[in-house]
């Protein structure tokens, strides 16, 4: 399941960790503080995204999703705190149209069976509904609530 990923080093606390391998073409955002980190948005949990976040920082990890469409949400399943917009605070979908989504525009990874995908159900630990502050030591990030093509 290697090759999966593709890791952007912004600068020396910023990474983008990229799934090109399928038509959504996700991007999940790395921040590291001094005390903790924060990922925004997970991909869609075919190959297990805390093993590459763990190379790239030895701090607790917080997930947050900007919204929660399946494929920034999938891997969540590694970070038992995460967050959420105020617009996912209920996750649902229907597994066999993910695993169809999946199964016909992925390019999956060798050995890889589509009816082990599981879309991640979960209850966030908190809800930002925007204008809070996450403080990740040294690092602050301010949460917009930025309406897209989701709720």
């Amino acid at each position: 399941m290697q090759d999966w990923f593709t890791i952007d080093k912004i600068d020396a606390d910023t990474y983008i960790i990229s799934e090109y391998r399928h038509w959504e073409e996700t991007h999940c955002y790395l921040l590291n503080g001094a005390e903790r980190s924060l990922l925004i948005d997970t991909g869609l949990g075919i190959c297990n995204i805390s093993e590459i976040v763990k190379k790239q920082t030895d701090r607790p990890v917080t997930a947050v999703a900007t919204h929660v469409h399946w494929d920034h949400i999938g891997g969540h399943k590694y970070y038992p705190r995460f967050l959420c917009a105020r617009s996912g605070a209920g996750l649902a979908s229907r597994r066999e149209v993910v695993r169809s989504y999946v199964a016909e525009r992925c390019e999956l990874p060798d050995g890889y069976d589509v009816n082990d995908y599981v879309f991640f159900q979960g209850t966030p630990t908190k809800v930002l509904r925007g204008g809070e502050y996450i403080d990740l030591g040294k690092r602050r990030v301010e949460v917009l609530h930025t309406p897209g093509h989701s709720p």
